[in-house]
């Protein structure tokens, strides 16, 4: 995933590094004031075979479309990076 251009990583960067109070006001300008919870419809079926582990077969689905990454690392640990890093 070296392929993102520092523009994009540098907005994550201020977006994660903002103190709390900013995010709190941001919140209160940009979020819906009812949060859905309805869960009902969302289902994995057609996902994974009947009865198959379905975090295995999310993970074989990222390494198919070469996205699995094994180094343990957190998406906040890949975008607070130094740009050498990248």
């Amino acid at each position: 995933m070296t392929d993102i251009s520092p523009d994009p990583m540098q907005v994550l960067r201020t977006v994660l590094e903002t103190d709390n109070d900013a995010l709190s006001e941001l919140d209160e300008e940009c979020s819906p004031t009812k949060t859905c919870r309805n869960m009902v419809g969302v289902t994995f079926d057609g996902f994974a075979e009947p009865g198959s582990d379905i975090g295995a077969a999310w993970r074989q689905k990222l390494a198919r479309e070469g996205k699995l990454r094994t180094s343990g690392e957190s998406l906040r640990d890949f975008v607070l990076r130094s740009p050498d890093q990248v």
